[in-house]
């Protein structure tokens, strides 16, 4: 058989696209699974991997991205990055794995470079779930690729209206488990009385109410994942038994005396500084490092402005009434010089008012009047205003309220603070006006 049938073979036994590059980048061999992912009929060889995957005369390194085989040209190891490819039906995030083959002198001659699309982001506003494809969401779902096939804890670390459900979501949907159940767990919610009896379930008669017998979200999870939501909030005292469970993989119903085997794959997350929380003693360590094996850090929508356009549009087709609607150009600069403190949760509500704002198809900056409202919220720098005395500011301050009032004069001096007498003689003083007149009767 020729080198070139043996390469073929070797490369049609790989269940995922797969392709023999020679250091140059250039395609030697390509297998059928390549040839249909990326569309391309006739023969690839000779084409270089940049060009066929990101549409780039030049290598990914040299425009900014983590190019795989040239980590594994120096690591003489397999190399993984996370990419963003053109493909047919758009573009599409995927995990590419390299690997450098020697010969029998040691001597570099070929990569073989395999390819894994990804469901668990979309790289275009047509996708449900995650989306984005900035560095820094490239870097948090590379993370939640290589731990997603892992029965590896996970803690998701965020700011709020990060989307870190979502992203345990993804979690357990790459993992061996996602035929099972997902979880979630809102421990910010859970009473002292009620934490046990909600994770562990209880017996009948077990306390008042109790009438028969209940399954907790432990047992609700098994064979799936458990999402374990603001594990920072759990009191102290609680946070013992949890970690009995962690460690131990056992529990027991409320009220029973038989060991119940737990099986699930835990995912914490928290907007906490846990270690700073560790050092105060307000979190047990032990359980810190429990949870902790594989920190995933969630990026601030701040940090990721160039993912806004994608989000806008994938989060405009999720709201009623807004799948038809866009944002002007004006709109979108706004939104840009805006910090988010809540995140892409926030903006998810900016658009929904947005689109009830609107009465056409496009959303100008008028219809996101909670941004300039956060302009002028306290800590902003207010326009300058000339300075009077305080009686004229209270006088005009009067002749404001007095032109939207519409109730009578006792009612006007209790919203005021102040008896209807004192209220009678200010108004005394706004001689000339005809609502004062009114109220000075």
């Amino acid at each position: 058989m020729a080198v070139d049938d043996v390469t073929q073979t070797l490369l049609d036994g790989f269940d995922v696209p797969a392709v023999l590059l020679a250091p140059d980048y250039r395609i030697l061999a390509a297998n059928r699974a390549y040839r249909l992912s990326y569309g391309l009929n006739g023969d690839v060889v000779g084409r270089t991997c940049h060009v066929v995957s990101h549409a780039s005369d030049v290598p990914c390194d040299q425009v900014g991205e983590n190019c795989p085989m040239r980590a594994a040209r120096w690591a003489a190891e397999p190399r993984r990055a996370l990419h963003v490819h053109h493909m047919p039906d758009g573009d599409r995030h995927v995990d590419v794995e390299v690997r450098p083959l020697y010969d029998s002198d040691g001597a570099l001659r070929y990569f073989v470079e395999l390819l894994r699309p990804t469901q668990a982001a979309s790289a275009s506003p047509r996708g449900a779930g995650l989306v984005g494809r900035s560095p820094a969401f490239l870097r948090m779902l590379e993370a939640v690729q290589r731990v997603a096939d892992s029965e590896t804890t996970a803690l998701l670390l965020g700011e709020s209206g990060t989307g870190k459900e979502l992203v345990a979501r993804a979690v357990h949907d790459g993992s061996p488990r996602r035929h099972g159940a997902f979880v979630p767990v809102e421990c910010s919610g859970l009473t002292e009385s009620l934490f046990e009896s909600e994770l562990f379930g209880h017996e009948k008669g077990a306390f008042t109410g109790a009438l028969a017998r209940r399954e907790g979200l432990v047992a609700a999870a098994r064979g799936g994942t458990l999402f374990l939501d603001e594990i920072g909030d759990i009191p102290l005292n609680l946070q013992v038994k949890l970690l009995r469970l962690l460690e131990t993989g056992t529990y027991r119903r409320v009220g029973g005396n038989e060991a119940q085997q737990a099986d699930f794959r835990l995912v914490c997350a928290t907007h906490r500084d846990l270690p700073a929380m560790v050092t105060a003693g307000a979190f047990r360590a032990d359980l810190y490092y429990r949870i902790a094996a594989f920190p995933i850090a969630l990026p601030p929508l701040r940090e990721r402005r160039e993912d806004l356009p994608l989000l806008v549009g994938a989060l405009l087709k999720r709201t009623p009434g807004g799948a038809d609607k866009h944002l002007s150009a004006a709109a979108l600069a706004r939104l840009d010089t805006y910090d988010f403190p809540g995140n892409v949760r926030e903006l998810r509500n900016l658009l929904e008012r947005a689109c009830l704002l609107a009465d056409g198809d496009l959303i100008g900056p008028e219809h996101l009047p909670s941004l300039a409202e956060a302009d002028a919220a306290p800590g902003t720098t207010p326009p300058p205003q000339e300075i009077t005395t305080l009686a004229e500011a209270e006088r005009r301050y009067l002749a404001r309220v007095l032109a939207s009032w519409r109730g009578d004069r006792r009612d006007l001096a209790a919203r005021l603070g102040v008896s209807e007498r004192t209220l009678f003689r200010k108004l005394r003083g706004l001689r000339g006006d005809v609502d004062s007149e009114r109220f000075a009767r």
